[in-house]
């Protein structure tokens, strides 16, 4: 990479300070995924306090945000590299501060959703900016760890997020927003005091704003024809538009990637095959791992009757073991290539899914029915997780550092849009005897299944090019196709 296509701004105490500068960038990419988890679980008690809102129109609390967020995380990215990382990162953790207390004081369900939209875009700012700023920020023998440390903290997030919703919707659901506020308030605080800025010279133009918007679109439709269409009936007018728009939109996407000067995502980047494998898998995972999450949330407290509290008592042991079975496969990684590790990993959640479903009952019973799988799924996600996401943007140029971890977190998005939208069809709403109640979770639980066993199959396309040549050649570390997104910037 010629130097003058990147300038990073640092002071000396900024250079001396990389751990520092890992721990602001992982906080607030930790507290945007915090916020998903711990809506999740306060969810049946934003439900309560809005009487009459039923079970799809609550899920837009879930996919409104997924969707905004998964729309403008590209030209988010896009323009932080253009113009400057660290003030993209500063003004969207701004933003999502900001609406976080707005979320606080919905006055109704809408507004909460629109509120939720707000956070989306902020989060959609600071996230790939993060992760550009950490990979500009830090000397080279540190990025891959820090890579790592930043996908695991989402890890992390679900973990705690659980607990913490739970004890916090004991007092107020309200709560579970205004505590990011003091968060937001000191990440901002340090980040413009420790944080060294970068951009990427070479872009010049302007992301395609208009494709972002027909991508935003197409995500909505899909998922408004998914949640709705039980009721609209599947093969209904409405039903069947909003399909036709969503795939309209595709079509119209894919043009203008083709074509525009400008588009949205770089179509260099899809000829890098360790970028497009992992991006697919990331994709099927978090389709998996989004309906999988709300399903367990959704048994139970429905279910079982749990309360808040309990519910994320119990979901907590599960996402505990991903941190610990992360750095255990950070280990495994020395010596097993990424893409076999992964699979293995999904693997291990296809299991732990497949023993939710055979042991669903009508009584469920949480130690023997729930617990035992949902920790061997965790430590499935343990394994796949940050492999997935650190082999995304290994073989491309620092140039694209932003832009590429926006798509890979735009995929994982999409995939948590698609899960929550899938399981809410499925599972329809929930009215009915406890033995339809079971059939239908079983049913949500087998599709997870399925899904995360494709997520397995797709992993094994994930070779990284740098596994095989960082060693012995560190100049050579990068893919010819990377070296060309270089040469076209």
């Amino acid at each position: 990479m010629p130097p003058e296509a990147l300038t990073a701004r640092t002071s000396p105490a900024q250079r001396e300070r990389p751990t520092a500068i890992v721990v602001v960038l992982c906080a607030a990419a930790f507290m945007a995924m915090l916020d998903v988890f711990v809506v999740n679980v306060a969810f049946t008690a934003i439900g309560r306090s809005f009487p009459g809102s039923s079970l799809p129109d609550l899920s837009w609390v879930l996919n409104g945000y997924a969707i905004v967020y998964a729309a403008l995380l590209i030209p988010a990215g896009r323009l932080a590299d253009r113009h400057s990382r660290k003030r993209g990162f500063l003004v969207g953790l701004a933003v999502f501060t900001l609406a976080s207390a707005a979320c606080a004081a919905a006055p109704s369900l809408w507004w909460l959703v629109a509120f939720r939209v707000l956070q989306a875009a902020g989060a959609a700012a600071l996230t790939p900016a993060s992760l550009g700023l950490m990979l500009t920020a830090l000397p080279p023998e540190r990025r891959a760890g820090a890579v790592k440390v930043w996908a695991t903290t989402s890890s992390l997030a679900g973990a705690l997020g659980p607990v913490a919703g739970g004890l916090l919707v004991q007092v107020s659901w309200h709560w579970i927003f205004l505590i990011n506020l003091p968060v937001g308030l000191l990440a901002f605080a340090a980040a413009h005091r420790l944080v060294p800025d970068s951009r990427d010279e070479s872009v010049v133009r302007t992301p395609d704003l208009t494709g972002a918007t027909v991508l935003a679109v197409a995500i909505g439709a899909a998922a408004l024809g998914l949640v709705k269409g039980d009721a609209w009936d599947w093969t209904g007018a409405r039903t069947l538009t909003a399909f036709g728009v969503a795939i309209l939109g595709v079509a119209v996407i894919a043009a203008r990637i083709s074509r525009r000067p400008d588009p949205v995502i770089d179509p260099a980047l899809f000829r890098v095959r360790t970028f497009v494998w992992a991006n697919i898998t990331v994709l099927v995972f978090c389709t998996a791992f989004g309906a999988l999450f709300f399903s367990v949330v959704l048994w139970l407290e429905t279910a079982a009757g749990f309360s808040e509290i309990r519910t994320g008592l119990a979901i907590a042991p599960g996402p505990l073991m991903v941190p610990i079975f992360a750095a255990v496969g950070q280990r495994m990684a020395r010596r097993v290539p990424v893409g076999l590790l992964v699979a293995l990993g999904n693997l291990l959640f296809c299991a732990g899914t497949v023993m939710l479903a055979v042991g669903a009952s009508t009584d469920p019973r949480y130690m023997t029915q729930i617990l035992p799988g949902w920790i061997i799924i965790g430590i499935g996600i343990g394994l796949a997780l940050p492999g997935m996401i650190g082999a995304a943007t290994s073989d491309l140029p620092r140039t694209q550092a932003a832009t590429g971890s926006a798509v890979v977190n735009t995929c994982r998005q999409l995939g948590y849009v698609l899960g929550v939208a899938v399981l809410i069809a499925v599972l329809g709403s929930l009215d009915g005897s406890s033995h339809h109640v079971r059939t239908a979770f079983q049913h949500g639980w087998w599709l997870i299944a399925l899904a995360a066993a494709l997520s397995a199959a797709t992993a094994l396309g994930i070779r990284p090019a740098q596994a095989t040549t960082t060693v012995q050649r560190p100049a050579r570390g990068r893919s010819r196709v990377s070296a060309r997104l270089t040469r076209r910037q």
